[in-house]
C-alpha cells in the first residue's frame, strides 16, 4: 500500500497509541505492513484529523491500554468516526525479548500488531454521566481516608508532646466533648500553630464529606437510582451508601454472560496454575475492580451475622481454609444475590437459598 494515495477507501487501518503525559508514540499499520510510526502531543483530535487527511476513507481501529488518563481519548476518537478500544495493560502479548528491550515504540507496535491480530477484548467502557456519578462515591471514600489519616496524626501529635488523653474522652471514636477538648489543647509556641492547622484540616474535611453524603443522598433518591437502591438494601449489610458504590461501579448488571464473568470484574477469581497432574489453586487475582473488591468483602463480614444462610456458608468453608480465604467464598454468593437482585428486580429474601 502506497501511504501517498489520496483514497483509502476499503483498506484498514490499525492504530496503537502508546499513551504518556507528556506525548504519545503512534503505530500505523495495514493488512500488509507497518506504515508509520511517529510522536505526537496527547490529542485525540489530532490524531482524528491526521488519520482523515492522509487516509481518507479507510476503515480505522485504535487502541491503547487503560491508564491515568481514563477513557477520554477513547469517547474523542470514537466521535471522531474512529472506532477505539482500551484494553488491560497485562493482557498484551509480549515477548522475552520485548520485555528486555523495552521503549515506547516496541510498546506501540505490540499494541497495533495485537489489534490487527484480534488478540484484544476491550475492557468495559462507563457513559459520562456514570463516570460522573462514580467520581462522587470516589472521591467521598477518599475523603473518608483523609479524616482517618488526620485522626492518627492529631493522636500522634498528642503522643510526641507528651500530652495523654483523657479516659473520659479514650475510645469514643472523636465525639463533640472530645473535639472541644482538643482545641483546648496548647502545646505551647509553635506546636499550637500546628495542632491548630491539623484541627482545621479535620474540621474542613468533615465539612466535604457532609456535603458529598447529602448529594450522593439526592442522587440514590432519583428516578434513575431510586428503584434500584431499595431493592438492594432489602439485601442484609447493604446501606444507601454501598447500594450506590455498586451501582455506579457496575453499571448494566446485563452486560456480565454469568456470575464468573461478575466475579472477576469485582476481583474474586483465584489465581491459578495447572500442568500436568499438578493443580494449583493460588490468591485472588490481582485484576479486577479493587474498589469493588473492598467493599463486598466488608459488607460479607457483616452479612454472615444477619443471613443464616450465607453464615452456613462461612462455617462449612472456615473448616477446611482460614477465615480470610473463607470469607471470599461468602462475597461470591452474596455477589450472585446482588446480581439476582438486580437482574430480577425482585427483592432478597434472607435465608432463601
Amino acid at each position: 500500500m502506497q501511504t501517498n494515495l489520496k483514497d483509502f477507501t476499503g483498506e484498514n487501518i490499525y492504530v496503537g497509541i502508546d499513551a504518556h503525559l507528556k506525548s504519545w508514540k503512534v503505530t500505523l499499520m495495514s493488512d500488509e505492513l507497518e506504515l508509520r510510526n511517529f510522536t505526537q502531543e496527547p490529542d485525540s483530535t489530532k490524531l482524528a484529523n491526521f488519520l482523515h487527511k492522509h487516509y481518507s476513507g479507510a476503515n480505522f481501529s485504535c487502541v491503547y491500554e487503560a491508564s491515568f488518563g481514563g477513557f477520554n481519548a477513547q469517547r474523542a476518537l470514537s466521535t471522531a468516526g474512529i472506532p477505539c478500544m482500551v484494553i488491560h495493560p497485562a493482557d498484551v502479548p509480549t515477548s522475552d525479548k520485548e520485555k528486555r528491550h523495552k521503549s515506547d515504540r516496541i510498546d506501540s507496535r505490540k499494541l497495533v500488531r495485537g489489534l490487527k491480530n484480534n488478540d484484544f477484548h476491550g475492557i468495559y467502557v462507563p457513559d459520562e454521566i456514570q463516570q460522573q456519578d462514580r467520581s462522587l462515591l470516589r472521591v467521598y471514600d477518599k475523603i473518608t481516608r483523609d479524616i482517618s489519616r488526620v485522626k492518627n496524626r492529631i493522636k500522634f501529635f498528642l503522643m510526641f508532646f507528651g500530652i495523654n488523653i483523657p479516659i473520659e474522652h479514650q475510645g469514643k471514636n472523636w465525639t463533640k466533648a472530645f473535639i472541644k477538648w482538643l482545641e483546648q489543647v496548647h502545646p505551647g509556641g509553635k506546636a499550637d500553630i500546628s495542632l491548630g492547622i491539623l484541627l482545621k484540616e479535620h474540621q474542613d474535611l468533615n465539612e466535604q464529606k457532609r456535603f458529598l453524603r447529602a448529594q450522593i443522598k439526592s442522587l440514590a433518591e432519583s428516578v434513575v437510582y431510586k428503584e434500584k437502591v431499595g431493592l438492594l438494601k432489602s439485601i442484609p449489610a447493604i446501606g444507601e451508601l454501598t447500594a450506590m458504590i455498586l451501582l455506579t461501579e457496575i453499571g448494566d448488571m446485563n452486560r456480565f454472560k454469568g456470575l464468573k464473568e461478575l466475579s472477576a470484574y469485582c476481583g474474586l477469581i483465584p489465581t491459578c496454575h495447572n500442568s500436568g497432574e499438578t493443580n494449583h489453586t493460588g490468591r485472588n487475582s490481582k485484576r479486577g475492580n479493587t474498589y469493588l473488591k473492598y467493599i463486598l468483602i466488608e459488607i460479607s463480614w457483616m452479612a454472615i451475622r444477619y443471613d443464616p444462610t450465607l453464615l452456613l456458608t462461612y462455617k462449612s468453608a472456615v473448616r477446611v481454609m482460614d477465615n480470610n480465604k473463607a470469607i471470599i467464598k461468602v462475597a461470591r454468593k452474596l455477589l450472585n444475590r446482588i446480581r439476582f437482585v438486580l437482574k430480577n428486580n425482585t427483592a432478597y429474601q434472607i435465608g432463601k437459598p
